[in-house]
């Protein structure tokens, strides 16, 4: 069983009331969130989840199995439009200097208005 850091959920013991930490185990690498075991797991596979409380040494298992897997493709637009939102939040929040946020934010609505100006050239083009 390999340890990983609580992913975005914030769990408390149901006997302290202290901070939980999950496992999945045992056959995922260390970084591995039960996230992660579910989405890489296969049809027929069994993994563990082991919650522990490192306060009061509350701790419970459960056996997950797959039974089966439904797949559907989402929006491919939607899905690269997410991507790079996050990109864009990566770098951002790289950025300390002021000045340089400022002019990124100013570009940014320089393009949007440009893409805004042009839609509307082409609207009335198109409709006159």
């Amino acid at each position: 069983m390999k340890a990983t850091a609580v992913f975005g959920i914030d769990m408390e013991c149901p006997t302290c009331g202290g901070p939980v930490t999950m496992e999945v185990g045992p056959d995922h690498p260390l970084s591995a969130s039960v996230a992660d075991a579910l989405l890489a797991a296969d049809k027929d596979e069994q993994f563990v989840v082991a919650r522990n409380c490192w306060a009061c040494g509350w701790s419970e298992e459960r056996s997950v199995s797959i039974d089966s897997i439904e797949t559907t493709e989402g929006d491919t637009h939607a899905v690269e439009r997410a991507a790079l939102l996050d990109d864009i939040m990566s770098e951002a929040t790289a950025i300390d200097d002021l000045t340089t946020l400022k002019d990124a934010l100013a570009e940014v609505r320089r393009q949007r208005r440009l893409t805004t100006d042009g839609a509307d050239l082409t609207d009335n083009v198109d409709s006159g």
